[in-house]
């Protein structure tokens, strides 16, 4: 379990592909600090298990159905990341409850700076919009942010904005994504399990719900 607060900002180091999955090893001697095999470390919001390690750096295996889900796909050596490390039980919950399960993945499709702050517009998948809400909490490559607008929920190309305070722009890598970048989003646990509950209790009939 994460919370979506940013500790470092990391850099893809190796990339290893195979028929079925990718090994990554990312530079981040803050995370990998107190870092042990089997360990979880959210990169860009994506939940990786630590199988090796070095003083300032870890690898792990990223799963086929993980690349599908997630921008690490288009991943290259260089990339920088945000990392996080597992949330400790009595930790303050800054942001909110992040998996590190990603949904999918949205565009960014617009930027408008301000004097202090900065919005930003990205894409949502249609089958996602319902879980996002003004004023809610999303992910946005493992970051913790705020929902700040919405599409109109008849529109047919969902999105949503976040409006990104100065620290958030240089603490992440969200300050350096450029319109068509591709990010990963995690919509609020919350939320799925609000809309699968809906949906089971729709599927019940009056006979057995009694």
């Amino acid at each position: 379990m994460f919370t979506g607060i940013i500790e470092e900002l990391g850099t893809i180091t190796a990339l290893v592909p195979s028929a079925d999955a990718l090994r990554i090893t990312v530079e981040g001697p803050l995370v990998v600090s107190d870092a042990g095999h089997g360990d979880s470390i959210a990169v860009s919001g994506v939940c990786l298990t630590v199988i090796e390690q070095t003083e300032t750096s870890f690898t792990a295996d990223v799963m086929a159905q993980t690349l599908v889900m997630s921008a690490l796909d288009g991943a290259t050596v260089g990339t920088k990341v945000n990392l996080e490390r597992a949330a400790q039980v009595g930790d303050r919950l800054g942001g909110h409850i992040v998996q590190g399960h990603v949904d999918g993945t949205g565009t960014l499709l617009q930027v408008t700076p301000g004097d202090a702050w900065r919005v930003l517009r990205f894409s949502l998948p249609i089958e996602h919009a319902s879980l996002v809400t003004d004023k809610g909490s999303i992910t946005v490559d493992g970051v913790s942010l705020t929902v700040s607008a919405i599409s109109d929920p008849a529109e047919t190309a969902p999105w949503f904005e976040v409006s990104l305070i100065p620290e958030t722009l240089v603490a992440t890598t969200l300050g350096e994504r450029q319109i068509g970048d591709t990010v990963n989003l995690e919509t609020d646990i919350l939320a799925r399990h609000v809309e699968r509950l809906l949906a089971v209790n729709a599927a019940v009939t009056p006979n057995e719900s009694r």
